[in-house]
């Protein structure tokens, strides 16, 4: 009875001391897609010519006139065929998505696991158009059809949302992840500009890609972009002020270079070693051929010496080109951990759980919510690889190719 009694103590204690994650593993917020009807009015489809969509929770409280805008990820699409293909899956027409989307992480209506932002009305825009919603434009030869409306689609959710409240806001968040994390850089400045009577802030998780040479020397990155940029007309959506001060403007696509000409306040949460410019930039397959990285790949603690020296060249290099922005805004926030991970802030685990990543025992939660609300600042950059003991939540490496090819 006693042995009966030790074991009930401690699994009671085992439940009060993850609480309130372990409630998380039981319940999941499910939220039904909503189709945009009047897009195509404004010529925005996806790829396939379907309707654009998202999905709405409402807010409650005093978050009632709070929004959370979240740009979905998914990769890009920069030739034809690509696109082609892309356009038969759910990464380009809203004819192939689940109906329903997880709302998790930064996107929680939980207070306890999403402290700031739980009673916020928070949006999840689908992605389906394979530019970062930017591209404005159309291929069609006769026998094939494919729609570039990125940049329409997202108009249309906006423009479909004004009504619904988001016209009367009071404070907003622009934010995405990857493909996702990229567009919320494209579209931070023009969203504040939709909400003149709004406090506007833009979050990036995990879109600050790099221009960066891969370990071949090759400009593999710089090639997908231009491609992307050149087949969907993206370019002139870009932000006028970065493309007339480059010679050469489709590089304004980069975060790196358009960060510079933002000026709604802005955080960019990245990890310093993300694995899909890891595996799919630095090191894409056409620069190892003979699969001298595939362990290193797999499990960081199976690099080698001269392999650690050059994802630490990755790092500084991440941290060289935000390094304006560190020393110059004032209102600007960072998250760069040293975990080998992708998009963070949907994911509960690593958005605000009892074994999420932390930077000064500060969770990403913890650090996004004290730099909207102003409460301290909120500039955190994480030791190198491998000192930080808190990354327990690595991307499983079969994703990566999901979130880069299609």
């Amino acid at each position: 009875m006693k042995l009966m009694n030790i074991a009930a103590v401690a699994s009671i204690l085992v439940l009060l001391a993850c609480a309130p994650w372990c409630a998380y593993s039981q319940e999941r917020l499910l939220v039904r897609m909503t189709l945009v009807r009047n897009a195509p009015a404004l010529g925005a489809f996806c790829l396939d010519g379907s309707l654009p969509a998202y999905h709405l929770h409402r807010g409650f409280g005093n978050g009632a006139n709070n929004w959370i805008l979240f740009f979905e990820g998914g990769g890009w699409c920069g030739h034809r065929e690509q696109c082609l293909d892309r356009a038969k899956t759910s990464y380009g027409s809203t004819n192939h998505m689940n109906k329903w989307a997880i709302f998790s992480g930064i996107l929680s209506n939980n207070a306890s696991l999403n402290p700031d932002f739980y009673n916020w009305n928070r949006v999840r825009l689908r992605y389906c158009d394979g530019a970062s919603f930017a591209g404005d434009g159309k291929f069609a030869n006769g026998t094939s059809l494919l729609y570039f409306r990125g940049q329409k689609i997202w108009e249309a959710i906006i423009l479909d949302l004004l009504p619904q409240g988001l016209a009367n806001a009071h404070m907003a968040l622009l934010a995405g992840c990857s493909a996702g994390g990229l567009a919320t850089f494209l579209h931070c400045d023009n969203f504040t500009r939709m909400l003149p009577n709004a406090s506007v802030k833009c979050l990036s998780d995990a879109g600050f890609l790099l221009d960066e040479r891969d370990v071949s020397l090759n400009h593999t990155v710089r090639s997908i972009f231009e491609d992307i940029v050149s087949l969907q007309g993206v370019e002139q959506n870009l932000d006028p002020k970065c493309t007339k001060s480059m010679n050469y403007p489709k590089l304004c696509f980069f975060p790196q270079y358009a960060l510079k000409y933002i000026t709604t306040p802005f955080f960019v949460l990245n990890s310093a070693y993300d694995v899909v410019q890891f595996h799919r930039f630095l090191v894409p397959p056409s620069a190892d051929v003979e699969g001298k990285w595939k362990h290193c790949k797999h499990d960081p603690a199976a690099c080698s010496a001269d392999q650690i020296a050059i994802l630490q060249g990755f790092r500084r290099d991440m941290l060289e080109a935000l390094n304006f922005f560190l020393k110059d805004s004032h209102r600007g926030g960072t998250f760069i951990n040293s975990c080998f991970a992708h998009c963070q802030s949907d994911a509960q685990e690593s958005w605000f759980a009892v074994n999420s990543p932390r930077i000064h025992n500060k969770t990403i939660a913890e650090v996004v919510g004290d730099w909207y609300f102003t409460r301290r600042e909120a500039k955190e950059i994480d030791c190198e690889y491998p000192c930080d003991t808190t990354c327990h939540n690595l991307m499983p490496v079969p994703q990566i190719s999901l979130m880069i090819h299609k």
